[in-house]
C-alpha cells in the first residue's frame, strides 16, 4: 500500500481507460485528479503541482513529450510515470532522459499500476530522506575538521552534545587523526569559549619538570626556580586544559592529578597553599587506555575519573571520500602559502590517495601534499609528483599483500556481471522493470538505458 496520501494527476484522453484506472486506485489512500488533455494538465500542474504524474504520451492537443520537457525545466520535483500503448525501449529511454521515473505499456493491469505507484512512492520517500540527510551532514568544514563521512558525522554529533557540559572528555585515536582539533572544537562550542585553551603534551615534557608544568612552582622550589611560575592548570582557569598523550604521565604525578580532579584544588611545587581553580579537562592518547591500565602503567581510578565522555577519532583510511576532500583543501592552502598555481588533484592522484592506508593519518597527508606543492609546478597534482611510496602505482605498494605473493584470479568483466544481474532480475520479475529495479536498488531509468545500449551493441 502507498505509505502516505499522495496527490496524483492522471492525464488520459480515453474516458473508459481513465475510469478504469480510477477504479483500480479507488482503495488506495491517494487523491486522484483526472484530466483529458495536455493543456488541462499544464494548467493543473501550474496551479497545484502533484506528487506523482501519470502521463499518457499520445494526447489530442500535444505530445506528452512536450509536457515532460516543460516539467524537466519548470517542475523537476514532480515524479512522472509515462503510460503509452506505443512503447519501445527507445521511447522509454527518451522519456527517462527528460526526467520520467518509470514507463508502463498500455493497457495497464491493476496490479501493475499499483506496484508501479508503490515503488514510485518508495523512490520519493528515499529521495526525501537523502535530501534531509545531505542537508544535515554535508555541512561546511566543522570546527577545523574537513569531511562528511559517517564516522566523522558521529564525531561531530558527540562534540556538539558534549561541548556544553563540564564533564571530562577522553579522546582516543591514532597519531595524526586530529585529537587537538577535537579538543579545540569542544572548547569553542562550550560556555568557556571566552576563556583560555591551554594544551599540554605530556610526552614532550621531561618527567622531573612535568609537575611544575602542570601545577606551577614558587620561587626557590628547586634549583633554577628563580621566580614564581603559574602552571598549565592555573593558566587554564575559567577555560579548558587539554592534556595530550595522557598515558605518558608518570604514575606518581597521576595520583596528584587525580587529587586535583577530586578536589578542584592544586598545590604549586614548593608551596603549602591550596589554590582553587575552575578548569574543564580534555585529555587524549593514541594508546588503548584500558591496556595501559591492565599493564599497570595508568591508574585505574584516574582512568575512570577521566573517561566520562569518550570520543574516538577514526583513522583516515576508514573515512572514505574524506581523503580527497581533505587533500583538495590542503592543495589550495599550500598553493596559496607557497605562491603556486595548483588547484587540485589529477584523477590518478585521487585514486592513489584513496587507495593508500595512511599510517600517519591526516598529518601524513598534510606532509605529502606540502611536499608535492613545494617541489613541483603545475595546475594539478599528478601521481608522479607524490613522495614515496605514493609515487608508485597502487598495486606495487599495498602494505597488506606483497605483489610477489598475489596470485592472479580469473576476472569477469564488470559489464558482464552487471548484465547478468539485470537480466536475472527482469526474468525473476517476469519482465516488470520497475520491480526488477527495486530488487536491484537502482532507478528503472538505469535499466532502460542499459537495455538500449545492449540492443544497439
Amino acid at each position: 500500500m502507498v505509505d502516505e496520501r499522495l496527490n496524483v494527476l492522471l492525464v488520459e484522453d480515453t474516458a473508459p481507460l481513465a475510469a478504469l484506472y480510477q477504479a483500480y486506485l479507488q482503495d488506495e489512500p491517494l487523491s486522484l485528479t483526472v484530466v483529458s488533455n495536455g493543456q488541462q494538465a499544464l494548467e493543473h500542474i501550474r496551479r497545484q503541482p502533484p506528487d506523482i504524474l501519470l502521463l499518457d504520451l499520445i494526447l489530442p492537443d500535444m505530445p506528452g513529450m512536450e509536457i515532460l520537457q516543460w516539467l524537466h525545466r519548470e517542475q523537476p520535483n514532480v515524479t512522472t510515470i509515462v503510460m503509452t500503448a506505443h512503447g519501445s525501449v527507445d521511447v522509454a529511454v527518451d522519456a527517462m532522459r527528460l526526467g520520467a521515473h518509470d514507463f508502463i505499456n498500455k493497457p495497464v493491469e491493476a496490479e501493475r499500476l499499483k506496484v508501479t505507484l508503490h515503488n514510485t512512492m518508495k523512490f520519493r520517500h528515499l529521495n526525501q530522506l537523502v535530501d534531509r540527510y545531505r542537508h544535515e551532514i554535508e555541512r561546511e568544514p566543522f570546527q577545523g575538521f574537513i569531511g562528511a563521512s559517517l564516522p566523522m558525522q558521529k564525531v561531530y554529533r558527540l562534540i556538539e552534545n558534549a561541548a556544553p557540559s563540564t564533564a571530562t572528555v577522553f579522546i582516543t585515536g591514532e597519531s595524526g587523526t586530529g585529537k587537538e582539533v577535537c579538543a579545540e572544537a569542544l572548547h569553542r562550542l562550550s560556555g568557556r569559549s571566552e576563556g583560555p585553551f591551554i594544551a599540554l603534551n605530556c610526552a614532550a615534557i621531561p618527567k622531573d619538570l612535568m609537575e611544575s608544568e602542570l601545577f606551577g612552582h614558587i620561587k626557590g622550589a628547586f634549583t633554577g626556580a628563580l621566580q614564581d611560575r603559574d602552571g598549565a592548570v592555573i593558566r587554564a582557569d575559567g577555560g579548558t586544559l587539554f592534556m595530550d598523550e595522557i598515558c605518558e604521565m608518570d604514575l606518581e604525578l597521576q595520583s596528584k592529578l587525580l587529587r586535583f580532579l577530586q578536589t578542584g584544588q592544586i598545590q604549586p611545587v614548593g608551596s603549602s597553599q591550596q589554590i582553587k581553580v575552575d578548569v574543564r579537562i580534555v585529555c587524549a592518547t593514541n594508546r588503548d587506555p584500558l591496556v595501559e591500565v591492565e599493564q599497570g602503567r595508568f591508574r585505574e581510578d584516574l582512568y575512570y575519573r577521566l573517561h566520562v565522555i569518550p570520543i574516538h577519532l577514526p583513522p583516515l583510511r576508514e573515512r572514505g571520500g574524506d581523503v580527497i576532500n581533505i587533500a583538495n583543501a590542503l592543495v589550495r592552502q599550500a598553493s596559496r602559502e607557497e605562491n603556486k598555481s595548483f588547484v587540485g588533484l589529477s584523477e590518478a592522484t585521487k585514486d592513489r590517495l584513496q587507495g593508500y592506508h595512511w599510517p600517519g593519518n591526516v598529518r601524513q597527508l598534510q606532509n605529502v601534499i606540502r611536499n608535492a606543492v613545494v617541489l613541483h609546478q603545475g595546475e594539478w597534482i599528478e601521481q608522479d609528483m607524490l613522495p614515496a611510496p605514493l609515487d608508485t602505482p597502487l598495486a606495487h605498494s599495498t602494505p597488506s599483500q606483497p605483489v610477489a605473493d598475489a596470485l592472479p584470479a580469473p576476472i569477469v568483466p564488470l559489464s558482464v556481471i552487471e548484465r547478468q544481474a539485470i537480466e536475472r532480475a527482469i526474468s525473476h520479475c517476469q519482465g516488470n522493470v520497475s520491480r526488477a529495479a527495486a530488487l536491484l536498488e537502482v532507478s528503472p531509468s538505469t535499466i532502460y538505458r542499459k537495455l538500449q545500449s545492449w540492443d544497439n551493441s
